[in-house]
């Protein structure tokens, strides 16, 4: 599929692979938050929310599915922080105002 820049390919939002990419313990509540979104969509002012929870839920299936978030997340309800990089060490410059 040839995508032009910048823009997502539809089935990176299509619930079935969203609901393939997570791992089974997020799969409840991705279709409780799901159903409840599409039946809301019904109306057409809240179309563009039922979008935003499928980008949304793109994007935790994308880091709940990583190897090694588990180990992450521990680290963080542990308060581990040297296991941790910050923000500004990930992504210099990432809260500059532009």
């Amino acid at each position: 599929m040839v995508v032009a820049k910048g823009m997502v390919p539809r089935a990176a939002e299509d619930p079935a692979e969203i609901l393939c990419a997570l791992p089974e313990r997020w799969h409840e509540q991705f279709l409780s938050e799901y159903h409840t979104a599409l039946d809301a969509a019904h109306e057409v002012w809240r179309f563009q929310q039922l979008r935003e929870l499928l980008h949304l839920w793109r994007l935790h299936a994308a880091a709940v599915s990583h190897p090694d978030f588990d180990r992450a997340e521990q680290a963080v309800r542990h308060g581990r922080r040297e296991e941790l990089v910050s923000m500004d060490d990930a992504f210099p410059g990432w809260a500059d105002p532009r």
